[in-house]
């Protein structure tokens, strides 16, 4: 996790930001931040990347890698007012010991905010849209030789796919239908069973329903308007819904300001390094 400590809304980048520039609170966001933060602490082992001034999205720190089996494939951003952080990231992975995985400055990729493992860890599902390319997908796969399978994103309100889609570790699909094209639809009717998928409307959707933290069988999330966290509970999920409206209004939630260092060792019981 990257604390807001220099988090704004001072650009547009993402349909979210717009109407929304300089209407956050710095002092809510912090305050917002730290009870995730607590959260997580009580189901991870966390660990925190210092933040940058001059890099007021840094916060949303899952888009700015993928990381699985001690590689770290860093994000080459679409936006230049978030390429100020890849020095950093980079910096901060190999001084931990990943190996990091480059991505050619050509080729837009946004980590985890376009790129996720399925959760048995076998397979990628990555996103392109208005901020990864469909020809980073190989790319970043060949870093773990792992079969992809590539999204289309219809909808420039989701524009990432942790917006509209998030596998669950019981093997369910949080999604909402209409962030792809129907190519897209029939690869992830295919993966997942009818019983496994749950859709997301509209509504819930523009609340991030998807942008979801899912480590063993806990769930942190924004909260939703809906009964979609009693729907959860019912599989058997522990869900803690959290205010984070101000991390809303740059274009994230409580999947953006998290990046995945570690897998979930359900087995044993350890947690999940963040």
């Amino acid at each position: 996790m990257c604390a807001p400590e220099w988090y704004d809304v001072n650009y547009v980048i993402n349909p979210w930001m717009a109407g929304n520039l300089h209407q956050s609170s710095r002092d809510t966001a912090f305050a917002q931040w730290k009870t995730l933060h607590q959260h997580l602490q009580q189901i991870a082992d966390v660990r925190l990347l210092h933040p940058r001034q001059g890099s007021p999205d840094m916060v949303f720190v899952g888009h700015t890698a993928l990381v699985q089996h001690g590689v770290a494939a860093v994000s080459s951003f679409a936006h230049p007012q978030r390429q100020t952080e890849e020095p950093h990231l980079r910096r901060w992975f190999q001084d931990a010991g990943f190996l990091v995985w480059e991505t050619p400055r050509e080729t837009a990729f946004e980590g985890e905010g376009d790129v996720v493992f399925d959760a048995a860890g076998g397979r990628l599902w990555a996103a392109h849209g208005s901020r990864t390319c469909k020809q980073s997908h190989k790319h970043v796969a060949d870093a773990w030789h792992t079969p992809v399978t590539s999204l289309h994103l219809v909808d420039p309100r989701f524009y990432h796919l942790d917006l509209c889609f998030a596998p669950l570790s019981g093997g369910e699909l949080l999604y909402f239908p209409e962030a792809f094209d129907a190519a897209s639809l029939a690869k992830i009717e295919a993966a997942f069973s009818a019983d496994k998928r749950i859709v997301i409307s509209e509504i819930e959707a523009t609340q991030f329903a998807c942008n979801v933290i899912n480590v063993g069988k806990h769930i942190l999330m924004g909260k939703v308007e809906t009964d979609l966290a009693q729907r959860l509970r019912n599989l058997g999920y522990e869900v803690a819904e959290l205010n984070l409206s101000e991390f809303i209004r740059g274009g994230g939630s409580a999947k953006s300001l998290v990046l995945r260092l570690s897998d979930m060792d359900v087995t044993h019981g350890s947690s999940v390094n963040a």
